[in-house]
């Protein structure tokens, strides 16, 4: 694992206090599996955030979108 990668993951953890170990693996999985996606659906909630949505809103906006491919990622 570079740098980078360990990185982002420390970062990622910090925001996600609270939920699982177990959870948080399988998070991180996926990013890996498929980086390009998660690259995607960051991108497109940040774009709905300056359209005005808030975070919530504009992340469950877009994931519902990728709901295919992310249910895809973890295996169901």
């Amino acid at each position: 694992m570079g740098l980078q990668e360990m990185l982002f993951k420390k970062m990622l953890a910090s925001k996600m206090k609270g939920v699982p170990e177990a959870e948080q693996q399988k998070i991180f999985d996926m990013i890996e599996k498929n980086p390009d996606l998660f690259q995607k659906i960051a991108l497109e909630v940040q774009s709905a955030m300056k359209g005005g949505k808030d975070q919530m809103t504009a992340a469950r906006d877009v994931l519902e979108k990728y709901k295919s491919e992310l249910s895809g990622l973890a295996g169901k």
